[in-house]
């Protein structure tokens, strides 16, 4: 893979995704509760539970995108910064969080090159981001970076599931656009990161709750979420084929 050409294609494709965004003020969530943000998706407020205590903890919202993380982790007592590919997103999330009297700061960076010291970070985040990465060099990257003890959890797009595999090629639905580099992660991917890990927890999400994303993004079907938590604890091997999986490792 052209890493160069890679790279200037994501940044591009994000940083025209955050101008459209900025300019038609309709994912903000500004206007509405925090609640908004931390439901979603299932594994969101799971995922950042799953880092505390936060509270003085030096944290990294990696692909920090909007900024709507790096807000919560700040509220939970974190010390957050944030980082993207994307100048564009980090400047809608500085603008963002200036608004509301945080001043969490933001930079852009290749998350393969991260331009920070060893051991630095105590709690990593990020949502939707190892998907975009060559899975070696971000193992690499994360080990070198996180602290002794450290946390970290990632949530991202699973690629099991052939029926969510040929939605996601053939059917259309609201946020579908990506980048042609991005591939939904695998047992490859993951199994790396479980070898590299040995201290992990791997959680999945939506089975049947899938279905949410044809009736757009602001669906909510607690239901049918609550419903598949207890599939995927009763038939584990149904992990497989969920639309999302979450990875939590310590260092």
């Amino acid at each position: 893979m052209d890493c160069t050409r890679r790279l200037l294609e994501e940044q591009l494709f994000h940083d025209r995704q955050a101008k459209e965004r900025a300019l038609q003020r309709d994912l903000t969530l500004e206007n509405s509760t925090k609640n908004a943000y931390l439901d979603h998706a299932p594994w969101i407020r799971r995922g950042l539970d799953l880092l505390e205590p936060l509270n003085g903890k030096i944290t990294l919202d990696l692909g920090a995108g909007h900024g709507w993380a790096a807000m919560e982790l700040t509220s939970r007592g974190a010390i957050v910064f944030g980082t993207d590919l994307s100048l564009g997103y980090c400047t809608e999330a500085k603008n963002r969080h200036d608004r509301f009297g945080c001043s969490t700061p933001f930079f852009q960076a290749d998350a393969e090159r991260l331009p920070l010291a060893n051991a630095s970070v105590e709690r990593l985040w990020g949502n939707a981001i190892l998907h975009h990465l060559d899975t070696k060099a971000a193992i690499n990257e994360v080990r070198r970076i996180l602290a002794p003890r450290g946390m970290a959890v990632f949530c991202e797009p699973w690629g099991g599931n052939p029926l969510i595999t040929l939605a996601r090629k053939w059917l259309p639905y609201p946020g579908k656009e990506r980048t042609r580099d991005e591939t939904p992660w695998s047992n490859a991917n993951l199994k790396l990161w479980l070898l590299a890990f040995p201290n992990h927890k791997v959680e999945s999400f939506e089975f049947i709750s899938a279905l949410r994303r044809f009736g757009g993004t602001g669906s909510n079907w607690p239901l049918l979420s609550r419903f598949d938590r207890h599939l995927f604890r009763w038939f584990p091997f149904l992990g497989g084929l969920a639309r999302y999986r979450m990875i939590w490792i310590r260092n």
